[in-house]
């Protein structure tokens, strides 16, 4: 009998071991971006991370994985759903697969400047669109900026016609692909992490992006020719599997949502001043000459794209693309 009590005594030790153990055991955060850490998404995502070590402590742990280090952005959102991975920041363009609503962001010329995409984003259509994608597995959580498109490429573009026939790397959306098409270039849906050697090798003749980007991932260094465009936005969407955010505990998820918005505050206000400053890196570089269109050229291009909002229309929704034209009043 003895002996049978200190079995029994001895498993329900163990028992209460394992439980602490599992009790204390921290909650693990991996946050992947592929894309620098002194960029906007990665100033946003240690912000994130040390504000919530700040607020947590030990009870939850974010990892910051930059630059593709985890996860190219090919794979990105597969490694979300078998949940080797629990936050990203992909660009908006990532999400033709599972929702078209998103693809609003990608018309081109669709937005004036940063304060109509805030009031859009902001608004009941902008926040409506954070949830299209729950019945795939994806919640999104929050917006972030990273700045305007620029399109770099080896020869000088001014019009519309100087881009006919020429191939430009773009994200993995239609919308921008019949945005090329519509000036009668060649669009090429390429990994972001390829972009600088198809530059380089001169595979492709260009390229549309940040100037932050421009910057961090040396495009100016092998594109001659920066043309100021600002004719779409590059944001990203911070989201997480559905199945991860709504099993974290009550007490906890609250937390995160506040550590969330102060850390986009942090990163948008990052993205306005890498904005001025990496455009003035490059120009003070004087590898890539930066072309400023006139009025008469932006209309041209205009012009040429704004069909582009028809065909996509019935995509992403007629009464959104209505309250994001509104948003520019």
């Amino acid at each position: 009998m003895l002996k049978l009590k200190t079995i029994l005594a001895f498993a329900v030790g163990a028992v209460f071991l394992c439980t602490a153990s599992a009790i204390a055991a921290p909650i693990v955060i991996k946050f992947s971006h592929v894309v620098a850490e002194d960029t906007p998404k990665g100033i946003m995502a240690n912000k994130f991370r040390d504000l919530v070590t700040e607020r947590l402590g030990d009870k939850v742990v974010v990892e910051v994985y930059p630059n593709s280090q985890l996860f190219g952005d090919g794979k990105e959102l597969e490694a979300l759903l078998l949940g080797d991975v629990h936050l990203l920041a992909p660009a908006l363009s990532k999400f033709q697969k599972y929702t078209p609503l998103l693809q609003i962001y990608d018309l081109p010329f669709l937005f004036k400047d940063m304060a109509a995409i805030d009031t859009f984003q902001q608004g009941p259509q902008g926040r409506a669109l954070l949830t299209s994608m729950k019945d795939k597995g994806i919640i999104g959580l929050e917006y972030l900026h990273n700045g305007l498109k620029q399109i770099s490429s080896n020869d000088p573009i001014h019009g519309p016609g100087d881009a006919k026939n020429k191939k430009f790397r773009i994200m993995t959306s239609d919308v921008l692909a019949a945005q090329f098409e519509a000036v009668g270039a060649m669009p090429l849906k390429k990994p972001f992490a390829e972009v600088f050697t198809l530059l380089q090798t001169r595979a492709i003749d260009g390229q549309e992006n940040s100037w932050s980007n421009i910057y961090s991932q040396k495009f100016y260094e092998v594109q001659p020719y920066i043309t100021e465009t600002n004719h779409g936005i590059l944001d990203y969407l911070v989201i997480s599997s559905t199945e991860f955010w709504d099993g974290l505990p009550a007490d906890v998820r609250p937390v995160l949502e506040e550590c969330l918005k102060e850390s986009i505050v942090a990163g948008n206000a990052a993205a306005a001043q890498k904005d001025l400053d990496d455009k003035q890196k490059i120009i003070d570089s004087k590898r890539s000459e930066i072309i400023t269109l006139t009025e008469e050229e932006r209309a041209a291009w205009v012009e040429a794209m704004k069909p582009v909002w028809k065909k996509f229309e019935d995509a992403v929704g007629k009464e959104n693309l209505e309250a994001a034209i509104a948003s520019n009043n």
